[in-house]
């Protein structure tokens, strides 16, 4: 870990900012969203002048979101597996080129709906790639009790180019045409790779090679929905990026059809949305102490239906634009919060997988919410969708109810050391399949906890790659309790202990400690070996040894 000043006397908020690496990477981030916020600004308004079909401006939001459904699961494994500099780098790459080639089109007057939406995917593609690894860095770059506020940080810093950059689009795009916005977008999307070129940090590696990308990706999903934390802050990101987004994805035909105006007072409602995001982001730490994390969320998905509301009745556009720095507010504390919860329960191991499924999953909410209050405004009424999209933001309060948010703080998902056990044998790492099992001598009135422990052992030995996991006791000697799991090959047996935590370990000696043998509980190893002649390959052995400490 990077860590050059003491963070004794900084405000919390600003902490990570102390650490070179995280500012460089952070500062030009915010130039490249400034860029990317009048370039959004300029392609919206474009759009409505160029195109008759109100689901075509709305599928602007869903064009840079879409690809993060269908490639961030792809690119978490990558960052999981490759230099996740390298990967921010590439993604970086990819949207600098997108901007540049738009720019170009429209210099030389080439302009088309269907372009346009072509280019955003292409930069959907980059943020797609960049995303999941620039998020997943801040745990490399930063400690662990920095990660809350780092988050924080990222959203505050775009919602106050937020602030900024939509209000400067829509002048710029007044005064100077689209080509000018365009050109400027471009050139502010250089900074992030040039930053990341020229600043290194370092990266605990692992002992062992590289996964291949299918089981890289296989065990990712499998330790998602194994994770009842991460599989609630994903409905609750999705399903609140579904109905959130109407209020983006529709302001353009609210400023045109509601409120008869052009791009400035668009950009003035981008700004007020960007402002709110960023009130909210600097008293976000506050409003964590006072109020419970799952009462916060619920508060901010009322405060965006609100904001849909206020749009689908108001004329004004100081009333709307009052609305929108509300709708800001709930934004930036719902995604803050989702965030912040999927990297601190997520282990360092899978953190760029989970975060990638995360957000393909959310982008994909997003992406269907474009499509859906745009098809709703387009055959029934602009007011309609609003009204819808509030309705649907109540039902995402309520949501909490079912699956509520665990405090940040009781999630520890540092990974343990643990040494391999000697073999009689030399294996290969493709050797396999591989049983473990380890028996335990539990009395009468110790089976309750003994079960109870075992529940949790499970679960976390599951979630790292355990396969066929079960627990036997022995009926002529009850007392005799075998625990049993497979692992494909060698390679994954490792794996699986490399990427348990200080807390799966934990409960490891918990068990132990509930032993009534004289001496510790041994792990026992085979290879299991096939009766087929024509299929038979090495001889079958089995070994014992300590359990990993």
């Amino acid at each position: 870990m990077q860590h050059e000043i003491s963070h004794q006397s900084v405000p919390t908020t600003f902490a990570p900012l102390r650490n070179q690496v995280f500012r460089s990477i952070w500062i030009s981030t915010q130039i490249s969203s400034m860029g990317w916020l009048v370039q959004t600004v300029a392609i919206s308004w474009l759009m409505v002048t160029i195109s008759a079909s109100d689901l075509m401006v709305a599928l602007v939001q869903a064009a840079s979101t879409l690809p993060a459904f269908f490639l961030s699961i792809i690119a978490g494994a990558i960052a999981d597996n490759f230099s996740r500099r390298g990967v921010m780098f590439a993604g970086q790459c990819l949207i600098a080129l997108a901007s540049i080639t738009l720019t170009i089109s429209v210099g030389v007057g080439f302009v088309h709906p269907w372009l346009i939406l072509g280019l955003g995917f292409v930069a959907g593609c980059g943020f797609a790639l960049n995303d999941p690894a620039w998020h997943a860095s801040v745990g490399d770059i930063l400690e662990k009790r920095d990660i809350p506020a780092a988050v924080t940080l990222m959203s505050v810093g775009y919602n106050i180019v937020r602030s900024i950059g939509p209000a400067l689009g829509g002048v710029i795009l007044a005064f100077f045409g689209p080509l000018a916005a365009f050109a400027l977008a471009a050139l502010s999307d250089l900074a992030p790779p040039i930053a990341v070129w020229r600043t290194k940090w370092h990266v605990r590696s692992s002992p062992l090679p590289r996964e291949r990308m299918t089981t890289a990706i296989h065990d990712g999903v499998r330790f998602t929905a194994l994770s009842s934390e991460i599989r609630a802050a994903i409905a609750r990101a999705a399903l609140f990026g579904m109905a959130s987004i109407s209020i983006l994805a529709l302001l353009p035909l609210v400023v045109r059809d509601k409120l008869a105006s052009g791009p400035i007072v668009y950009g003035i409602l981008l700004a007020g949305f960007g402002m709110g995001a960023f009130v909210a982001g600097m008293g976000n730490g506050y409003l964590r102490r006072i109020i419970s994390q799952n009462a916060l969320m619920a508060f901010a998905s009322i405060a965006c239906a609100a904001c849909c509301i206020s749009l689908a009745l108001t004329s004004s556009p100081i009333v709307a634009a009052i609305f929108m720095a509300i709708g800001g507010t709930g934004w930036l504390i719902t995604w803050t919060g989702t965030d912040v919860w999927v990297q601190l329960a997520s282990p360092r191991w899978v953190v760029g997988r989970t975060l990638s499924i995360y957000y393909a999953l959310t982008y994909g909410g997003i992406a269907a919410g474009s499509w859906i209050w745009g098809t709703i405004a387009q055959n029934y009424s602009l007011t309609s969708a609003l009204v819808g999209a509030a309705g649907a933001l109540m039902v995402v309060a309520a949501v909490g109810i079912v699956l509520p948010v665990r405090p940040w703080e009781e999630t520890d998902q540092d990974s343990s050391d643990f040494r391999a056990p000697k073999l009689a044998l030399d294996l290969k790492p493709r050797s396999g399949p591989i049983v473990a099992r380890m028996e335990y001598s539990i009395l009468d009135k110790d089976i309750d906890a003994f079960l109870g422990s075992m529940r949790v052992k499970r679960h976390a030995f599951s979630r790292a790659g355990a396969r066929s996991w079960t627990l036997q006791r022995n009926l002529h000697t009850p007392s005799l309790w075998t625990e049993t799991f497979r692992t494909p090959t060698w390679m994954d047996f490792l794996r699986l202990h490399h990427r348990l935590t200080i807390a799966d370990k934990e409960v490891t000696q918990h068990l132990f400690a509930l032993h009534a043998g004289e001496e510790s509980p041994r792990t026992l190893l085979s290879i299991e070996r096939t009766t087929d002649a024509t299929r038979s390959r090495a001889q079958p052995f089995t070994v014992f040894s300590r359990p990993p400490r």
